[in-house]
């Protein structure tokens, strides 16, 4: 896939599983590293996300017990929100993170379950 298209379909892809206002936090990369950014938007969401076979709402369910099995919490809040922005429900996100707390422990549970909370107040 040519580098322009694929950056073009993960902006595409990244803006419809994200609200405007997370999108403006993600886009704030590009400041700090511009390839990083290209590197973020052109594979990750042009490449990775936008491939057929599972639906957005699919894989935001392995990227938020993926996030959460390894404490990657800085990232849980933007999956957080484009999980419900893709058709996660607060009550499916629950129980990811309550079934995560059984092979990833208690801890870590116990802190994606508090980041959860504090979006589900904000969503209201």
């Amino acid at each position: 896939m040519e580098q322009n298209n694929r950056f073009e379909k993960g902006i595409t892809t990244v803006k419809e599983m994200v609200p405007e206002e997370t999108f403006k936090m993600m886009e704030n990369m590009e400041k700090v590293s511009p390839d990083f950014w290209e590197m973020i938007v052109g594979f990750g969401f042009g490449e990775v996300y936008s491939r057929k076979g599972l639906s957005l709402t699919q894989r935001e369910l392995i990227t938020l017990t993926a996030l959460i099995t390894q404490g990657a919490f800085d990232q849980l809040e933007v999956h957080i929100r484009a999980a419900l922005q893709v058709g996660l429900t607060q009550d499916e996100i629950k129980e990811i993170i309550i079934q995560c707390a059984a092979y990833a422990g208690f801890p870590k549970a116990t802190q994606a379950m508090q980041i959860a909370g504090k979006i589900f107040e904000s969503v209201k």
